[in-house]
């Protein structure tokens, strides 16, 4: 039945209407569509995103969607180099009053319970992780959550930052910067050496990022099946 509720929302398509774009940072953007009231998510999850104003040979795409249930928006947060695809080009094409046809959102990469969890996010990989975040402020029960956040980035953008700083006033939820691959192993370490087993871990990030850090945790005795990926490819 749980992989039935998961695939049912991916059948449904709809219209999102296309309200602005903004540069996080360098080579980093944010669209933002209007949230139809019936529209709603699990924090975490992503949707299949469709270009529907030009042809192009590769036109659906999935993103997480950044924001929250809680929000009155969708959100979706993307690299752009200086040679985009297609596909980000037509992005970034889009004027208000626009539309963009989204599938989902879907996937299983969402907190499920209250267990110790280890967000691990690898640059662009903090959207579905702003979107857990937020969730949880909104929702106030924050202070009985074991959250700690792991964001790495060896270009030290640190996309939401002050965003991710004001949750973590406001909640018990811990965020820690890196920018080397051995700190975040020693952060890691950190965590599974108090809650081992009894913990949480989800990754996000590239897709080599993603599988290097669960093969990191399953030398460390991590169950797989406590680890849960989500891997951006040709993001």
């Amino acid at each position: 039945m749980g992989f039935i509720q998961d695939i049912l929302p991916i059948l449904k398509k709809r219209e999102l209407l296309f309200l602005e774009n903004y540069k996080e940072s360098e080579g980093v953007y944010t669209f933002l569509f209007e949230k139809e009231k019936d529209l709603t998510w699990k924090a975490g999850q992503h949707g299949l995103f469709s270009i529907t104003h030009k042809s192009i040979k590769k036109p659906i795409r999935p993103f997480s969607v950044a924001s929250a249930p809680s929000e009155n928006v969708v959100k979706i947060t993307m690299g752009i180099s200086d040679d985009p695809s297609e596909f980000k080009k037509a992005m970034l094409e889009l004027k208000q009053g626009m539309r963009v046809r989204m599938s989902g959102p879907v996937g299983s990469f969402y907190l499920k319970d209250n267990s110790p969890s280890l967000l691990i996010a690898g640059g662009i990989g903090i959207t579905p992780f702003r979107s857990i975040l937020k969730q949880i402020e909104a929702e106030g029960n924050g202070v009985a959550k074991q959250i700690n956040l792991l964001y790495i980035d060896s270009k030290k953008s640190y996309v939401y930052k002050d965003e991710l700083d004001g949750i973590a006033n406001n909640t018990s939820i811990n965020v820690t910067y890196l920018d080397s691959r051995n700190d975040l192993h020693q952060e890691i370490d950190k965590f599974t050496t108090l809650f081992k087993n009894n913990g949480k871990y989800f990754i996000a990030g590239s897709k080599s990022m993603v599988d290097s850090i669960s093969i990191y945790l399953q030398d460390h005795n991590i169950s797989k099946r406590n680890i849960k990926k989500d891997a951006f490819i040709g993001y």
